[in-house]
This record gives C-alpha cells, structure tokens and sequence, in this order.
C-alpha cells in the first residue's frame, strides 16, 4: 500500500444514514465547499427541511426505491462510483464515462439499528430481521475497497475532522482515507458479528440459545498501558461501542497519572464488589485483585475508617472505591491515613480534587451514578488456543430464604452480617474465607489451595489488625469438605457460619456447628472466584 498523501478533493458525496446527528452539519459545509451531494429517502428528507440541496438517488439512478425500501442504492451508477479506479495504472474513466457513471468521492453511511432493536422488549423475529441492513454495509465495502479515491465515514465524530481537512488541503490526504478505511470494515465487522450471533443464537436448542456457534465480539480501543501485569508485557484498553454507566469502560479519569493494566484490573475488583454491598454508605479497598477491607456505615468517612481497619498493611497503595459522593472531608481523611494507587466514585467534588491534587500522580476516576441492579452479561477468558465463555455471576441469595440447618437460629445482627460477607467473599479469590461484624471485614483469606488456610490467613489477618473475632460470623464461597474448617472458625470465636453447602460430609458439619452452638445457614450457591 504506497500511502504518499495524495490529496483527492471532495466533489461529490453520498449520504445516506439512519442515525442523522449532526448531519445537516456536515451537509451545509460540503455545500458550502462547493460539494455535490446525493441522498436516500429519509436523509434526503432531513436536508431538504433544513434547506439543502440534494440530489434524490433515486432522481440519480432513474431506479425508484421499491420492497419498502429494501432496494435504492444497489444499482451500478452508484457502486460503480464508488468502485471506479481514477488512478495511472487502473483507470476506470472510460467505462464510467460509458454508462453516465459518476465518481464519488465522499460516502457517509451508518446502519439500520439492528443492535438496538434486538434489545427491545417482545421484538419479534421478523422486526429484528427487517433491521439487518445489506444497502449499507455493500455501499461502505465497496467505498472502502477504493480507498485509494473514495472516503468513508461512518461515524458523526469523524464529520468535522473530514469537513477541516477538505478545507484546508483541498482535499483528503492518502493517510486519512485508509484510516477511515480500516474504521469502516470495524464497523461493518461488528455489525456482521452482531448479526450472526444473534442469528446462529436463534436458530439453535434451547440450551445454546445464549451462545451461538460462531462467536464474534469487537471492542473499541481506549488506551494503550504502558505495560501488562508485568513490565515485559505490552497491554492496551478496549472497551464495548456503548458501555453501562458505572462500569470501568464508562468510567473517566479526572486526576493522576496514566492507568495501568493492573490499575484497570484492580478498579473493576473494586467496583464489583461495591456494587454488591450498597446501597448504605460503603468503601471498598483492594490489593491485587482481592478486598483486603470492605465496610458499610452511615457516612463513607466511617466506612473508610473501618474498610482501613481490617488490613491497614495491604491498604497501602491499593485502589479505594466509593458508592457516594467523595468530598473534602473524604479526601482528607484518605490522604492522612495512607497512600492510594487509585479512588473511583460515582462523583468527586471541586474541594475534594484540590485535596487529592496534593497526590499528582494518585488516580482519580468518576464512574458516574452506580445501577440499582446488574444487566446479565457474559465474561470472556483467553486460554491457550481458545475462550472460555459463562455467564456473569450477578446471582445473589435473599439472607431471609437462606435454610437455617443448625439448632440455633441466627440471631437478626448475625443475618445482617453473614448477608454482608456473603456479598464480600463473591468477590474475594476462592478458597475465599470473610470474617465480618457490624457491617465491617474483620479478616479475609483468600486465593488459597486449602479452605482451612483461607481461614488461618482471615483469623491472622484480624489478629494484625488487632480486630477481635469473637462474635463475628464467617462467610465462605464454597461448602466445607469437612468438619476441621467449622471447629477452626469456633476455636476463632466465630458464632454463625453462612456457606452453600452440597458436601458429602454436610451432616458432618452440621454436627460440629451444634457442638460448639454456632448458627448455620445454607445458601444452596456457590461463588467460585478466579
């Protein structure tokens, strides 16, 4: 591909789009560049009511749109010029010239929501269907094909850089045009992959229907990371084209230096697990992956405080999330009581900044208003020579249909608190073990090969931190093969024990939790964490 930056003036353009931002915009500067513009059906519309002159493609191919406008544009007068060669070494010119072809320089084109549409609520096969769009997608490839002469441009953002350029150079340079090249095979890249998973989703069992024979995803690139978990390992950031409001994708960065992978990685640990806890007051502070501190309060100062408390030693340097507001007071707390990588938050205030930028290098990231609830989604992990696929786990027990299996009831400030650290060891690494009491982590293990180490490493954790334990409850992702982790937690102090259960050796269990007249509830879920 020999990019030499030839410059290749706009005269002629195609417009043709069904999401119409800022197209009456870019319109009125080609015009005003002294462009000819052709359009189809409703774009042409649009212009005409604001004033513009436009040729109606139908007007141009002397071929009506018909088939409730399934046919308009696919017709040789515009493929052809969109297709025509102008160049020393393949000149189409005389064909064109032939059959009254003319060349378009400038194609702007974006698709039927086919997306949107199969997101409705009750959509029906034959609506979702009538969305796929085949005019488009020929048109773009065709333009793109021909990039050497034809500009394609298939989102509004890129409308004022293409008018700039025409203006000031004359014309689109070589450069531009296979980059908006490249930008329209992604685009009509994704659109195929959406519709070929929903597509082969459909046409399968019941049980495949959430997953299709062919699997493909796009992502959008964000950032390049100055490395991955290790400096020897090069890493950027792609997000999903609309990511939820409170995700790490939609989240912005307002303070600190770049993001790194693990920054990323750690932000969304975090983040999950925030979710979960709320909607009180609550901070979330985690190192490498795992909370090291997780707590829940009146106010976000005393949920910090007590977040801090559980693990004062893995706190520092770790990433600090927040479900409310982080203000001055907020940040002054933080900053007197250690050093953070990273604080996210829904909103941070003015006053708030101006104390954090006392941090230059510290990481401030806004991720806006936080959901009520968690849409199902599906989690992707590379393994050699394929992709692991499952759905997300938003799954969460209601504390009050968890089964009580023990003699003793759970006493109500015990339900409170095995809830709470049920909703912590999700996301805490399995072997997980949590130790909590009055709304606060009191010791965590976690990622250990062994339950009952996960269990030493949570009553160690708390001993460090001169917590007691006496008197908190534990939560633990998985059921207890056998008895030893139940007797441990009871020599700990621990008085009410939440787990899934399904062990052979339940009754096992159950026994040594009436010995020692603990509470046991079963969950019947588990939350494998890796």
């Amino acid at each position: 591909m020999n990019q030499d930056n030839r410059r290749i003036p706009i005269r002629r353009a195609l417009l043709s789009v069904t999401d119409k931002t800022q197209i009456e915009y870019l319109a009125k500067g080609l015009v005003r560049a002294g462009v000819e513009i052709l359009s189809t059906g409703g774009t042409a519309s649009v212009l005409k009511e604001a004033g513009i002159a436009v040729t109606d493609i139908s007007d141009y191919t002397g071929f009506p749109e018909m088939m409730d406008g399934r046919i308009k544009t696919l017709h040789p007068l515009v493929h052809g010029g969109l297709l025509g060669r102008l160049s020393e070494d393949d000149d189409d010119s005389d064909v064109m010239h032939e059959h009254g072809i003319k060349a378009i320089d400038l194609l702007v084109v974006n698709l039927y929501p086919f997306e949107a549409t199969t997101q409705k609520a009750d959509v029906t096969l034959d609506e979702v269907i009538e969305n796929i769009d085949i005019g488009g997608p020929a048109m773009i490839r065709a333009g793109a094909k021909n990039s050497q002469r034809v500009t394609v441009v298939v989102n509004p953002k890129d409308y004022e850089m293409v008018l700039e350029e025409n203006k000031t150079y004359k014309g689109i340079s070589d450069t531009t045009r296979y980059t908006m090249a490249g930008k329209a095979f992604a685009h009509t890249a994704r659109y195929d992959g959406l519709i070929a998973n929903y597509l082969t989703a459909k046409s399968g069992t019941p049980e495949e229907l959430d997953f299709p024979e062919y699997l493909s995803q796009q992502f959008i690139h964000r950032s390049e990371l100055r490395y991955g978990e290790n400096p020897h390992q090069k890493a950027a950031f792609y997000i999903e084209k609309n990511p939820s409001k409170g995700t790490i994708g939609a989240a912005w960065q307002v303070q600190g230096i770049a993001l790194s992978y693990n920054n990323i990685n750690d932000a969304d640990a975090a983040l999950s697990c925030l979710k979960e806890v709320g909607p009180e007051p609550a901070c979330v502070i985690v190192k490498h992956a795992n909370p090291c501190g997780v707590a829940v309060e009146s106010n976000l100062e005393l949920a910090y405080l007590k977040a801090y408390a559980t693990d004062p030693t893995s706190a520092f340097g770790g990433v600090l999330a927040f479900n409310g507001t982080v203000t001055e007071k907020t940040a002054e707390l933080i900053l007197s009581k250690q050093f953070a990588e990273v604080l996210i938050a829904p909103e941070i205030t003015k006053d708030a900044l101006a104390v954090f930028a006392q941090k230059k290098r510290m990481r401030i990231i806004c991720s806006g208003e936080l959901p009520d609830t968690q849409k199902p989604w599906q989690n992707f992990k590379r393994v050699s020579g394929g992709l692991l696929v499952q759905d997300a786990d938003i799954g969460m027990i209601d504390i009050n249909e968890a089964k009580v299996v023990t003699k003793r009831q759970p006493t109500d400030d015990e339900l409170r608190d095995m809830a709470f650290a049920w909703k912590v060891a999700k996301w805490v690494k399995s072997n997980a073990i949590v130790y909590a009491k009055d709304g606060q982590t009191i010791g965590i293990g976690a990622g250990q090969m062994s339950r009952v180490v996960s269990a030493r490493i949570a009553n160690m954790k708390a001993e460090d931190a001169d917590l007691k334990v006496t008197g908190s409850v534990m939560a633990s992702d998985a059921f207890f093969p056998f008895r030893d982790g139940i007797d441990a937690a009871a020599q700990a102090g621990i008085t009410a024990i939440i787990q899934p259960g399904g062990s052979k050796k339940d009754p096992e269990t159950i026994a040594a939790a009436n010995e020692h007249d603990m509470a046991m509830v079963f969950t019947d879920m588990r939350h494998f964490n890796h």
